[in-house]
């Protein structure tokens, strides 16, 4: 947010907009114009081949029959009003009679058509929506999960985008298949309309249809400029909507319901609540103001001078002296065309207005897929990462996995991570990762796995890059267990394969892995066994426990070893359970990864202890590493902090307590 507030400062120093050329400023309006109003409606022409060439060619051709129709209604009814003196005075069974019926059959056939192809209309209409929006979405999905990275994911400005364009999907609302679909519809609106001009061309004459088509115009103008200035504004304050979304999701959702009634925090929940939403409410209702009544006034004013004058017109050439066999004597005008004109002229008034079935979908569609557009445009900018193409060889890392001068810092932000830092993980070895918060172990994690790249530097594996491999090869080596790991609302079975998805299911890895964690017995014993949903949510599902999920989690990092990973990163593996529990797995930890070359991130000491190797990182740099028994023999921070954990033990103290903040903060 710093950044864009700096360039204005910058901008207002240089030239306020009164100090501006009055050049610049008309180019700057032509080009917000034009992104605005022309290429956002050319993104969805674009996109309209992907409903298909038939369901396009169907919903034109529909929507000119339909654009017709009312055309053929109207004047057949003219015909027969202009008709029933002459019918009535010549008596039924006469032509001119039969003439009559004829009518009222053809203008009633017109109106039954158009209610009968209406729905029609809307369902193919529904159909485009869907065939397009899928498409879009696969499009999306492609375009964001190819991606290295998720620098761009984790950005403020990207997520903001990245809601614009999510929520209209989830509500099936306002998407870019709408946009398609609206833009289509358009078409039986504007052959409606351009059939009335001629028809007031015709009985008026080319003075009262200009300037009745510039006030249609103005009209139509005004609501569709009106729509999209407003339509700007839920652009500009996504980061109101996404804390107001946030709130009521929180508020109302499963996630913090324990806290929320535990603490009673719902009153202050309400208040944030309120708060959010005036601050995006009031602004957003000023601006509407602001949009559409000042100009509205002067568009109304354009529009009742046009009608007053092609109304005036109307009656002027309608006041005749006398009536002939149902003719009013005003020159050409008669009672027919009193009646067709009286149609066309109402009938294009109301074409002035918004277009319910279009105007919206298509302004807030096309928001939707620009904000989809710019939230790729940010992935595709933020993936410069290279993309190598070796193949990663079958036993690597065979010798050692090396952090050479490596230098790091997070987009945007000015804290330096890594600052030269150099680290060797011996193939086949454990090694244990220690640090204060914000060392930078979990951001060692997500550069081993690609997920950000290096700012100078590398990792090399058996002294190869691993920029050089090829991605998806290279994380397929990797099992890795995030702090924050993600609890799948799938069955047990399935959130242990997920850790090897790109490999057939094996039933037989799976329960092994959950054996030995200790899990496969609890997991038998559910409804439905490994085949249990893991979310209270769901018919028959079951919720775990922290310490069960951890387990589930490692279990998980275990099956990839199985599947073919072969170096073995942990988080924080086994926060959720308690020491002594800790200390019993970390037994048979050994055991079970053994030959895997294994990074271990903990904060316990007593796990850290049986790692092959321990490295303390600090300020971006390796301050110590060795052996347990290595760093227990001097004056080191380790030894420091193990011992002041040890004595919080000794006294029935949990050691998860930060018992080393007085020393050096928290250890991770």
């Amino acid at each position: 947010m710093s950044e864009p507030v700096a360039n204005v400062v910058r901008v207002s120093k240089t030239h306020t907009p009164s100090e501006k050329p009055l050049t610049s400023r008309l180019r700057e309006r032509a080009a917000a114009y034009w992104d605005s109003a022309i290429e956002a409606r050319l993104r969805i022409w674009r996109i309209m081949p992907l409903a298909g060439g038939w369901r396009v060619g169907a919903l034109a051709v529909l929507g000119l029959v339909l654009g017709a129709l009312p055309i053929v209604f109207m004047i057949a009814t003219s015909t027969m009003i202009g008709g029933v003196p002459n019918a009535v005075g010549a008596g039924v069974g006469t032509a001119e009679w039969d003439g009559l019926v004829r009518l009222f059959l053809i203008g009633a056939g017109a109106f039954m058509v158009q209610q009968i192809l209406a729905p029609v209309q809307q369902m193919l209409g529904l159909a485009i929506q869907r065939e397009v929006d899928g498409k879009i979405r696969d499009q999306a999905v492609r375009s964001v999960t190819s991606s290295i990275g998720i620098a761009s994911l984790e950005d403020g400005k990207t997520l903001s985008k990245f809601a614009e364009a999510r929520t209209p999907f989830e509500n099936n609302f306002h998407t870019p298949g709408n946009a398609v679909g609206g833009m289509l519809f358009l078409i039986a609106r504007y052959t409606q309309l351009f059939a009335l001009l001629v028809i007031i061309w015709a009985l008026f004459g080319p003075a009262v249809t200009a300037a009745l088509t510039a006030a249609i115009f103005i009209l139509r103008t005004g609501n569709r400029g009106g729509l999209r200035n407003y339509s700007a504004i839920w652009r500009t304050n996504g980061h109101l909507r996404r804390r107001l979304l946030y709130l009521r999701d929180v508020t109302l959702g499963s996630l913090a319901a324990k806290e929320i009634r535990v603490f009673g925090s719902m009153p202050w929940l309400r208040g944030r609540h309120h708060d959010a939403f005036f601050a995006f409410a009031d602004p957003t209702n000023a601006e509407r103001r602001r949009i559409y009544f000042k100009p509205y006034l002067v568009y109304t004013a354009v529009g009742l001078v046009a009608v007053a004058w092609a109304l005036f017109s109307l009656v002027s050439r309608a006041a005749g002296t006398g009536m002939d066999a149902g003719e009013l004597e005003t020159g050409a005008m008669s009672l027919t065309d009193l009646t067709l004109g009286l149609q066309a002229l109402t009938g294009a008034l109301m074409l002035a207005r918004d277009y319910p079935e279009s105007d919206t979908s298509t302004q807030f569609g096309m928001n939707a897929l620009t904000a989809l557009r710019e939230v790729e445009a940010a992935v595709i900018a933020d993936d410069t990462a290279p993309r190598g193409e070796a193949a990663v060889p079958e036993d690597a890392p065979h010798h050692s996995i090396e952090f050479r001068d490596l230098h790091f810092s997070y987009p945007g932000a000015d804290e330096v991570v890594f600052d030269g830092l150099n680290l060797t993980l011996e193939a086949g070895k454990s090694t244990a990762l220690v640090g204060v918060n914000g060392a930078g172990k979990t951001t060692l994690m997500k550069l081993l796995a690609r997920l950000y790249e290096p700012t100078a530097g590398g990792i090399y594996v058996d002294g190869t890059n691993i920029a050089d491999f090829d991605i998806v090869q290279w994380r397929h080596t990797l099992s890795v267990v995030f702090q924050d790991f993600v609890q799948y609302e799938f069955s047990a079975a399935d959130n242990i394969a997920a850790g090897a998805a790109s490999v057939p299911h094996d039933r037989a890895a799976v329960e092994a892995a959950a054996a030995a964690i200790g899990m496969l017995d609890t997991l038998r014993d559910t409804p439905h066994g490994l085949d249990t949903t893991l979310a209270r949510g769901y018919a028959d599902g079951i919720d775990l426990s922290g310490g069960q999920w951890q387990r589930v989690a490692i279990a998980r990092s275990l099956y990839a070893l199985e599947k073919g990973a072969r170096v073995l990163v942990l988080d924080e593996p086994t926060a959720a359970l308690d020491v002594r529990a800790e200390a019993q797995f970390f037994d048979q930890f050994v055991d079970l990864t053994r030959g895997a070359t294994t990074l271990l991130i903990s904060h316990r000491f007593s796990s850290v202890r049986r790692a092959d190797r321990i490295v303390v990182i600090e300020n971006g740099q390796v301050i110590e590493q060795g052996s347990h028994a290595d760093l227990m023999q001097t004056d080191t921070h380790y030894r420091r902090l193990f011992e002041l954990q040890a004595k919080r033990f000794r006294e029935g103290l949990d050691a998860d307590e930060d018992a080393d903040a007085d020393a050096m903060g928290t250890v991770r």
